[in-house]
């Protein structure tokens, strides 16, 4: 058997930088700006450096500004006091997740609690909910975020992980009351070509604003721990290490995204991620249909059917041909007792074949489609199921000897 060629050359993660230390170094650019003196009639000389007027009145520093740029500007204004700086600790020590980074502070020592990630959230209420990814709290024994213009550090806790979805809801305690929340669009309505503006710390660096466009809609990338096929949205703002976990923002300044992944060939060099003008979020409608449940404190998880399969796509064609196996589908190898897939009636295969590079069990049900969605991987499977809840009752379409049969499954 032949392990299916990933769909991506190479998706990152994009967790955490630096130690809250060193995320506060500040680098300083010295551009100069010379002034020219000009002698007016009269021998009067003008400073050419200050901006001026019909008439020579002084121009005011909004005069010529494009409007596009003055909403990016307004847009930025009024929702980077949402915005939040998150740091990751845990007992490993370590430093920076991305040791490359050139930010990136010195290990710590063994045993010793120190900060192994940081990353981007955003408020979304008075309270001190923050939303992130899940990878950049994920194991984490203790989490301190950081606001805007503001060097105190704020303990945290986690309130509900959805690590399928790379999401995690958390509250930071004690922190101002006056702050404004972020507000959450709505990406159904999100149009290709709309402007985009993404806010986080890239490679540590607090509180940095990126623009771009909506690149595409529903575009579907691998996704979560359990990396299941997913709808996103995709963009051209430049997304970096560190920028995870933060709110990508439309020109009304409302959440249509939570930025999580980037496309990174150069990664794959180097071992840091690196902006390619490709990068991926969760839309905010899926934030917001799971909101609820991570406010009661769930883990979410996706449902199991209970079965053990090979992806006959991962079989050669020559093997499937000598096997009697179909192009596409999910090939059950055992079922497990006591699960949805045995009280459905699924059937795992009853004999075994070796082949050089490992045994399959033949005679299984072949999985097909689920709900009339077709289904070619044991991650389209996923996909399918990760909206579900335990209760929910699915239809399987199924192949059993030479013959098409529908099942209907209770999930649990």
């Amino acid at each position: 058997m032949k392990t299916a060629m990933p769909i991506l050359t190479l998706l990152l993660l994009l967790a955490g930088c630096t130690d809250p230390t060193e995320s506060r170094t500040q680098t300083t650019s010295s551009t100069s700006r010379t002034a020219t003196t000009n002698t007016a009639p009269g021998g009067a000389a003008r400073d050419s450096s200050s901006p001026s007027g019909p008439a020579g009145q002084t121009a005011s520093p909004d005069q010529g500004r494009l409007e596009y740029d003055q909403n990016t500007i307004d847009v930025v204004k009024d929702t980077q006091d949402g915005v939040v700086f998150v740091t990751r600790f845990d007992q490993s020590g370590g430093g920076a997740l991305f040791s490359e980074s050139p930010l990136a502070p010195d290990a710590a020592p063994e045993d010793q609690e120190g900060p192994t990630g940081s990353g981007s959230g955003f408020l979304i209420d008075r309270e001190g909910h923050i939303l992130t990814n899940y990878h950049v709290i994920q194991d984490a024994t203790d989490i301190r975020i950081r606001l805007h213009q503001n060097e105190r550090d704020y303990p945290a806790s986690v309130v509900g992980t959805a690590p399928a979805y790379d999401l995690a809801l958390l509250r930071a305690e004690a922190v101002p009351a006056d702050l404004e929340p972020m507000r959450l669009g709505d990406s159904d309505r999100l149009l290709v070509g709309e402007k985009a503006i993404a806010l986080g710390a890239p490679f540590g660096l607090e509180f940095t604003v990126t623009q771009g466009i909506i690149s595409a809609v529903k575009r579907v990338i691998p996704m979560g721990v359990e990396s299941i096929p997913q709808n996103s949205v995709q963009t051209d703002a430049a997304i970096n290490p560190g920028n995870s976990g933060g709110p990508l923002v439309n020109s009304r300044g409302e959440v249509v995204g939570v930025n999580t992944q980037i496309l990174s060939p150069a990664g794959a060099v180097t071992g840091v991620g690196q902006n390619a003008g490709v990068g991926f979020a969760i839309p905010v409608n899926v934030v917001k249909s799971l909101l609820p449940r991570l406010r009661a404190g769930e883990e979410i998880t996706v449902p199991r059917i209970g079965i053990v399969s090979v992806n006959l796509q991962a079989l050669t064609p020559s093997a499937r041909e000598a096997l009697g196996l179909p192009e596409q589908g999910v090939l059950v190898q055992s079922v497990e007792p006591g699960t949805p897939a045995a009280a459905a009636g699924l059937r795992g295969g009853p004999r075994s074949q070796r082949f050089p590079d490992g045994d399959i069990r033949l005679g299984g049900d072949i999985i097909t489609a689920v709900d009339g969605q077709e289904v070619s991987t044991v991650q389209d499977l996923q996909g399918v199921l990760l909206g579900k809840q335990s209760g929910d009752e699915v239809i399987l379409t199924l192949r059993r000897d030479g013959q098409t049969l529908q099942r209907k499954l209770t999930l649990s």
